[in-house]
């Protein structure tokens, strides 16, 4: 078995005293330690391959440097992994590890999640959720500093996409390009339930502000809460009946790619005989012909700024100060192919 690299045999090679060689690995404030020095016990510890011991110095400073990221089905989700991309890149900037469970939504994984997390000491705990609803934590946090993302749980700070923003930006961009006459799939009423989804009403809600600043209403539309493809194939096969509009907003990319069935079945071309514009930019919004402009869900900065806030928690350097407050990340607007400029 390799032996361990200590500081000692660091202070052994380099001729300077352990408390020494301490100071400099630790980074210990006020050391005033000659730059040559430090220099010099950098370069051996490097080719030593010296790892400090992370569990020694959790005991001295109380901290773990390690965080815990639990989420619902993130992780198994391909587009949606973006946000553990987010986590990852903002930990490793502020050298901490992340320790990561996934519950497939079973409370009792969700316990047992927090319970082992919280005998490893880890700094604080992110939650993050697949879809945008309200969820409960169980007891055993204790104090310790959590951040949800893509999610709501009382007495905790929310990370949430702009949805309101996103469906304001959606209606904008077809009357920038000349769109008047405009039909939306998706609307459902069990949206509006919290507890199914926190930020779907706001979409909407976007959507529905941004025809009445436009002076516009909907020409159709095709309510439906199973946002797959079966929805916007039948909701699409109404529309194309009408033949008077030229737009289709759907709630989700998933009813969109049931649209362009319509389209193949019937030999219509997007966007020539129909323009089509979506919302969450899953991986086969950019593999279909032609692409989806869709308005992205931002995952990658959702995390990241998840964690940035955590670390500020972490550190005494913010607190949330109101339970139900909210930390909004625009959605970018993903201009691809599907939307004609009428002019």
């Amino acid at each position: 078995m390799n032996k361990r690299i200590t500081l000692a045999d660091i202070a052994a090679r380099t001729g300077f005293s352990a408390s020494t060689v301490s100071m400099v690995l630790n980074n210990r404030p006020g050391s005033r330690i000659p730059e040559a020095t430090a220099e010099r016990v950098r370069a051996i510890a490097e080719e030593l391959g010296y790892a400090p011991d992370r569990t020694a110095r959790g005991l001295r400073t109380g901290r773990s440097e390690a965080l815990g990221f639990i989420s619902d089905e993130v992780t198994i989700t391909r587009y949606a992994s973006a946000m553990v991309r987010g986590i990852l890149d903002a930990a490793e900037a502020c050298n901490h590890a992340v320790l990561m469970a996934e519950t497939d939504n079973h409370p009792r994984r969700l316990e047992n999640a927090i319970r082992l997390m919280r005998t490893r000491h880890i700094d604080g705990i992110i939650v993050g959720l697949m879809r945008a609803r309200q969820v409960d934590l169980p007891a055993g946090l204790g104090g310790l500093p959590v951040i949800i993302v893509n999610g709501k749980v009382d007495g905790y700070h929310a990370v949430l996409p702009d949805e309101y923003q996103a469906g304001l930006d959606a209606v904008n961009y077809l009357v920038a390009h000349g769109h008047r006459r405009i039909a939306f799939i998706g609307r459902a009423a069990v949206h509006l339930d919290p507890r199914v989804s926190w930020t779907i009403g706001r979409r909407i809600s976007g959507i529905d502000t941004g025809m009445a600043n436009a002076g516009l209403s909907f020409v159709h539309e095709v309510e439906g809460s199973d946002w797959e493809p079966e929805l916007g194939y039948r909701g699409a096969a109404e529309i194309f009946d009408r033949g008077d509009i030229t737009a289709i907003i759907t709630a989700n990319d998933r009813i969109a790619f049931g649209v362009y069935g319509v389209a193949q079945a019937r030999g219509l071309s997007i966007p020539d005989d129909m323009s089509v514009l979506s919302f969450d930019d899953e991986q086969l919004a950019s593999y279909v012909r032609p692409q989806v402009t869709t308005m992205r869900l931002p995952y990658l900065d959702m995390g990241q700024i998840a964690a940035e806030l955590l670390f500020k928690q972490i550190a005494g350097e913010w607190c949330p100060t109101d339970s139900a407050e909210e930390t909004l990340v625009r959605m970018p607007l993903v201009e691809r192919s599907s939307v004609a400029d009428l002019g």
